[in-house]
C-alpha cells in the first residue's frame, strides 16, 4: 500500500490509497512527505473510465429492443503511473451491465 496524489483539473489535492502490487508500474516522483505525485490529473484518468461508460451505454441503447432501463458498473483502480483504471474482478476486467424491460412495453421481449 502506497499513498498517492492526485490533483483535479480544479487544482484540488487528493490523496488516496493505491496498490503497489500493479502491473507496469512506472516509479513515480515523491514530495517531501513521501507521497507518490501521480503522473496524470484525476480528471484525465476518469475522462478515460467516463469514455468507457458512455460507449457501453451507447452501444447497449443502440438495441434492436431498446431497454428501459440501463445501468453500468465499473470498477474503478487508481494507478499513481496512468490515473484510473477499470479495476480487476477476479482475472477479468469489471464490468457489470444490467438491462431492464418494463412490462406492458411496446418494445419489450415479451410483447
Amino acid at each position: 500500500m502506497e499513498l498517492t496524489r492526485f490533483i483535479t483539473e480544479d487544482g484540488v489535492e487528493v490523496i488516496v490509497e493505491t496498490g503497489d502490487d500493479e502491473p507496469a508500474i512506472i516509479p513515480v516522483a515523491r514530495g517531501a512527505d513521501g507521497i507518490a505525485d501521480a503522473a496524470a490529473t484525476l480528471d484525465s484518468g476518469l475522462d478515460r473510465i467516463t469514455a468507457v461508460a458512455g460507449s457501453a451505454v451507447r452501444r447497449l441503447r443502440a438495441m434492436a429492443q431498446r431497454p428501459d432501463e440501463i445501468t453500468v458498473e465499473l470498477g474503478v483502480r487508481l494507478n499513481a503511473s496512468v490515473g484510473a483504471v477499470i479495476a480487476r474482478s477476479e482475472s477479468e476486467g469489471h464490468l457489470a451491465v444490467t438491462l431492464v424491460w418494463r412490462t406492458g412495453h411496446a418494445d419489450t421481449p415479451d410483447s
